[in-house]
């Protein structure tokens, strides 16, 4: 496993080579955001996480920001003048909010006498969502911002790269120009093809006997405690929805002695300026709301995203029911074709989520350092592949007929 040559890139903020300019940005809005939204829907993967206004959003709101351990340096490309490849690159001080850790190496690094922070990231801050990373027209574009990273990394003496939760030309990029490639598992649910659910019930009937049986039961505890759902779709999510919500969001983040990563403005910049992309479920005992589920949906593919959950009372297996039976019925009655799960959770495999692989790139400054977590990753990926097999002999749903 090589790492990427040298290249040239002037200061760490500009490059330019003719009618070419490749440039970092410390204030997304600073950039055309058209013009960014246009390289993500011509991209392979692309997700409403992406998008420019959730990216600003998460900046202009104090979440992800320089003082909380994201400083932006957003890299663009241009191509006389028009905008040719771009990336949501963050100088970090910590790798709290990634989901692909690399805690064990910075520990490492740093007994060794070295300093692991900062380093440089690619990705969407706080959200473990596989899509389009290297929004590109190109392949040479694509590996114009990598050479990028490596060559700011080495300007300013950071430890390392990485870029995560790639889509399948960013990984192929990545791993053309070095870097080396690390393996997770999530679960996730995909409807039936070529005939889509009819209802819940049609789900079930598709599982085993002991997986449907279960998801009944808990699904009965949930009712039989006296919860009803309320279900809220884009501009129907009004002010007083939003505020119970993030007071369950919190509530979740106090319960495990933690500090929330989004604040309260950014839900509000998601309702100004994305609302058709957000579903919140809302559990009412008595007329009294009690927890609260946000689905994120990008209802042009058809695919949803559980992301947030909270409750301020325990009910027995309300979770389950928030979580993923609720959005998972949502999902089939409208005709939705995905439903991801988030990072981990083995469990979600018993309500019908299965593991697919996410791939992440990460380039080491320090050639010995590298060798030895490229030895490792051969090792890990080896052993998440016995995982993977282990979990498909353990597939929840009945065989398919004979023929």
């Amino acid at each position: 496993m090589k790492q990427q040559s040298d290249a040239e890139f002037e200061d760490g903020s500009a490059a330019t080579g003719g009618a070419v300019a490749l440039q970092a940005h410390d204030d997304p809005s600073r950039i055309d955001a058209a013009a960014w939204d246009a390289l993500l829907e011509a991209s392979p993967a692309p997700t409403p996480f992406m998008r420019h206004a959730y990216l600003a959003a998460l900046h202009a709101s104090g979440s992800a920001v320089p003082e909380t351990g994201w400083t932006p340096l957003f890299l663009t490309l241009e191509h006389d003048g028009r905008l040719a490849a771009a990336c949501p690159l963050y100088l970090k001080s910590h790798s709290y909010g990634e989901y692909v850790f690399d805690w064990a190496w910075a520990d490492a690094y740093e007994r060794a006498g070295q300093r692991y922070y900062p380093k440089l990231l690619v990705a969407v801050p706080f959200t473990p969502v596989p899509g389009s990373r290297l929004l590109a027209h190109d392949a040479a574009s694509r590996q114009a911002l990598l050479l990028a990273m490596a060559a700011l990394a080495r300007e300013h003496r950071f430890s390392s790269a990485h870029a995560l939760f790639l889509d399948d030309e960013d990984a192929a990029a990545a791993e053309s120009a070095g870097w080396m490639m690390r393996g997770t598992v999530q679960f996730h649910w995909r409807n039936r093809e070529p005939a889509p659910y009819a209802d819940f019930a049609d789900f079930l009937a598709g599982l085993q006997r002991d997986k449907r049986k279960k998801i009944q039961q808990e699904r009965r505890y949930v009712r039989e405690a006296g919860i009803e759902f309320d279900v809220r779709l884009g501009s129907q999510i009004e002010p007083s929805d939003w505020d119970f919500f993030y007071r369950c969001y919190t509530a979740t983040y106090r319960a495990h002695r933690s500090t929330p990563y989004l604040t309260r403005d950014f839900f509000d910049r998601m309702a100004a300026t994305m609302a058709g992309h957000w579903l919140l479920f809302t559990a009412r005992r008595d007329g009294r709301p009690i927890a609260t589920s946000l689905i994120a949906l990008d209802p042009s593919r058809g695919q949803a995203y559980g992301r947030y959950w909270g409750a301020l009372e325990a009910v027995n297996c309300l979770h389950f029911e928030a979580c993923y039976y609720q959005p998972l019925q949502w999902c089939i009655a409208h005709g939705y074709r995905r439903f991801e799960g988030g990072a981990q959770g083995e469990h979600k495999m018993a309500r019908g989520l299965l593991p697919v692989r996410t791939r992440s790139a990460h380039w080491l400054r320090d050639g010995a350092f590298a060798g030895a977590v490229g030895r490792f990753l051969e090792r890990e990926g080896a052993g998440v592949e016995a995982y993977v097999s282990e979990l498909d002999e353990r597939n929840p749903f009945k065989p398919a007929p004979p023929g």
